[in-house]
């Protein structure tokens, strides 16, 4: 099997992204050190530059996810169903992170590590999904399992939207701040806050690189597998 257009692209982009990434790190490190403290929260205000850009790569996971699953269903081409599952794991890896920072902000600022108020219901939720797509991929295989996935990943995208928009759904009544607007940091929290979103996109098309490399190669393997395989019968025959 010949590296496709997409395994290509991880190839090539791995290392650059890498080198990027510890640049942006580098850079995001500095400045949050350097940022303000909040007037009210104190130091752990500082979780925000993880938090908020960690879902904006889960959301971002995810979308590729679907995408790449309507590519599958529109062309049968297994490089978009690979694409689809590297995506959805590297996407529940930065929810992971959202979810755990989550916790650690609110014990700080509400008085308790969590509260079933309709972001963190929602966000957990998104995280259950994803998780389910990511065991239904493990247990199942074949075209058949791919086109299920496909369609899963696709419904599933409608949690998103409903995701972020939970505190204007919820009417007043979510303990969340609302969505960060123009203006709505304060003074010297912008630049940290942009960084930590660079950063984290950075991070998220890495790992989504190497984890579609490692997808590439299993898929060769279980390839070369076949062929042996069915040599072998051939020879027994």
């Amino acid at each position: 099997m010949t590296p496709d257009p997409i395994e290509r692209s991880a190839i090539r982009g791995s290392r650059p992204l890498g080198i990027v990434l510890l640049i942006l790190i580098a850079a995001w490190l500095l400045l949050v050190i350097a940022a303000p403290e909040d007037a009210v929260q104190g130091v752990v205000q500082k979780i925000l530059y993880v938090h908020v850009p960690a879902i904006f790569s889960a959301y971002l996971g995810f979308l590729i996810t679907a995408l790449a699953g309507i590519l599958y269903l529109w062309r049968e081409e297994d490089r978009y169903d690979r694409l689809a599952a590297s995506a959805a794991e590297v996407g529940v890896i930065f929810c992971c992170v959202f979810l755990v920072t989550g916790p650690i902000w609110a014990k700080a600022t509400w008085g308790r590590w969590w509260t079933w108020d309709l972001r963190l219901t929602l966000t957990l939720l998104l995280w259950f999904i994803y998780l389910a797509y990511l065991l239904l991929r493990s247990f199942t295989d074949g075209s058949r399992a791919a086109r299920f996935s496909a369609v899963y990943g696709m419904a599933a995208l409608v949690v998103i939207p409903l995701n972020y928009f939970a505190i204007d759904l919820a009417g007043g009544r979510s303990m969340h701040p609302e969505n960060l607007e123009r203006g709505s940091l304060g003074a010297g929290m912008g630049w940290p806050f942009l960084a930590g979103v660079l950063t984290s996109l950075v991070a998220f098309f890495y790992l989504l690189a190497l984890r579609l490399r490692v997808a590439a190669g299993r898929a060769r393997e279980a390839e070369r597998a076949a062929v042996a395989a069915e040599a072998e019968a051939e020879g027994i025959a």
